[in-house]
């Protein structure tokens, strides 16, 4: 009987090895459907980046799997590790952390200016990475890593790692490797844009709650004053804006205090309307978005405080000055506001100016513009400053023009900007031609709009005859968000003094 060499071990059968290759393959499925998985059930993003390590170092038959991430600002983290060697987990950590905080603390230490773009220094970090950790992790541990590619930039490093000395790094497992990244780079970049369409969404709610208090705050109703006539529009470039106008019907001495003239009441008789002085308020925080739409709510109520206690226009100013002040200091923020009293007894304009732009008079009877002015800083400017004041006398035919920068900057295709003079010669034309202010105003944002290119973007003006329209003395809704092209916020207001029925 012949002997058996017991070295020699009998060839797997064919069926052995089919059958060997299809629970690899199955392992396969199961991992990657795992993976697959979680990239479209789990809400949180460490959990697929965990998943990420374990996968990858079980499809590549390494013993461990890292993920290192690059930061926006250059900083490099460890994310996660996997490791089957319990007793070498934490000793792996422990040098990947400190490889990976002593790059970031590098990067940080690195002088801005002048230094490269994150994109032109990633290769070497990478490099710089991958022989550090080769060093640390020691001639025992074979290494090997892949980038995380999101639209075509690199945002980190997925590792894996194995202490088998036969362990070959084939063409099979960089694939598979390659593979899990992109799974992984995937996730990252979904987690990245919900979050953003999260922010944007709470940000677009506020921006409609602040839009919808700023609609609020704004007049409703143009103040019926004899022998006056007004007509006002706020176009802002944003859902909220930093532009402020308001009409504020002020008890003269003696007479009766209305407690609806802040919210400016119906027309009264002249006998009471004489009883009152109008303020006419513009104004201009510095900024957009909801930060500026708070500071105008605040401006306006204090404006509103400071007016009813009948103090001079000057006074008003100096007063907002010094309570906003160290609110405004903190915010890094500004006002300019040019406040006005027209008082229909003996129709003068008495005026003071922090810094805004000064008011323009266009005298019928001459035809000329003068431009009203005061000395005055910003309001938040300084704690002390001083604010002068003046006053002119207005003739029946008169116009008065108060508008914000967002129309004198307004620019045309070849970057030439309307400017004060521009604003000039468009008051002209309108008020020789028209004899409404509301007329004069459409005119001015008209000419403003043909300036820059935009002649037919504007909505169809609704006549003011219109009875289900346009209400005796309302400011339409539609005038105050209407036009979303604006590069800045524009407002207009429109004062004209008419005829004296006695002289006709």
């Amino acid at each position: 009987m012949p002997e058996v060499n017991p070295a020699i071990v009998p060839a797997p059968t064919l069926r052995e090895r089919i059958a060997e290759l299809g629970k690899e393959q199955q392992r396969l499925q199961n991992l990657f459907g795992a993976l697959a998985f979680a990239l479209r059930s789990f809400n949180n993003l460490n959990q697929i980046l965990e998943l990420t390590a374990f996968v990858a170092s079980h499809l590549t038959d390494a013993e461990g799997g890292a993920l290192v991430l690059f930061n926006p600002n250059g900083t490099i983290q460890l994310e996660q590790l996997h490791c089957s060697d319990l007793n070498r987990r934490e000793q792996i950590r422990a040098e990947m952390e400190r490889i990976t905080q002593t790059l970031s603390a590098q990067e940080r230490a690195t002088p801005t200016e002048g230094s490269l773009p994150l994109s032109v220094k990633i290769p070497a970090l990478e490099h710089l990475l991958d022989e550090r950790l080769r060093q640390k992790l020691g001639p025992d541990v074979q290494l090997f890593g892949t980038p995380l590619l999101i639209r075509n930039s690199v945002r980190g490093r997925l590792y894996v790692f194995s202490c088998q000395p036969d362990y070959h790094w084939d063409e099979r497992r960089q694939q598979m490797l390659r593979v899990i990244a992109d799974q992984a780079a995937v996730g990252i970049e979904n987690a990245e844009l919900t979050a953003a369409l999260r922010r944007k969404v709470a940000l677009e709610k506020e921006m409609e709650i602040g839009s919808y208090i700023q609609t609020q705050l704004l007049p409703r109703k143009y103040p019926q004053v004899e022998g006056l006539q007004l007509a006002a529009r706020c176009r802002v470039a944003s859902k909220v804006g930093g532009d402020y106008y308001d009409f504020i019907l002020i008890p003269t001495e003696g007479s009766p205090a209305n407690p609806e003239t802040g919210s400016q009441t119906g027309s009264r008789s002249p006998e009471e309307t004489e009883a009152f002085r109008l303020a006419i308020v513009i104004g201009d925080v510095m900024g957009k978005g909801v930060p500026a739409g708070m500071l105008m709510s605040m401006t306006r109520a204090m404006v509103r405080a400071e007016a009813l206690n009948r103090h001079s226009p000057a006074r008003v100013l100096q007063r907002l000055n010094r309570a906003m002040f160290s609110d405004l200091e903190n915010s890094n923020r500004f006002i300019s506001l040019f406040y006005s009293e027209y008082d229909p007894r003996s129709h003068r304009l008495c005026f003071s100016n922090a810094a805004h732009n000064p008011t323009l008079w266009w005298q019928a009877r001459t035809q000329q513009i003068q431009a009203l002015d005061t000395e005055g800083a910003l309001i938040g400017l300084e704690s002390h400053s001083h604010y002068s004041e003046s006053c002119v006398q207005l003739q029946p035919g008169d116009v008065v023009v108060y508008y914000t920068d967002g129309y004198t900057e307004a620019a045309n295709t070849r970057g030439e900007r309307l400017e004060t003079t521009g604003l000039m010669e468009a008051i002209q034309r309108a008020a020789r031609r028209y004899d409404s202010p509301q007329d004069i105003l459409e005119s001015l944002f008209e000419q403003m709009d043909a300036f820059r290119g935009r002649q037919g973007s504007r909505l169809a003006r609704i006549p003011p005859q219109d009875p289900e329209l346009l209400l005796q003395g309302d400011i339409l809704q539609e005038d105050i968000y209407m036009r979303p092209e604006s590069v800045d916020d524009t407002t207009l207001v429109v004062l004209k003094l008419l005829p004296d029925p006695a002289e006709n």
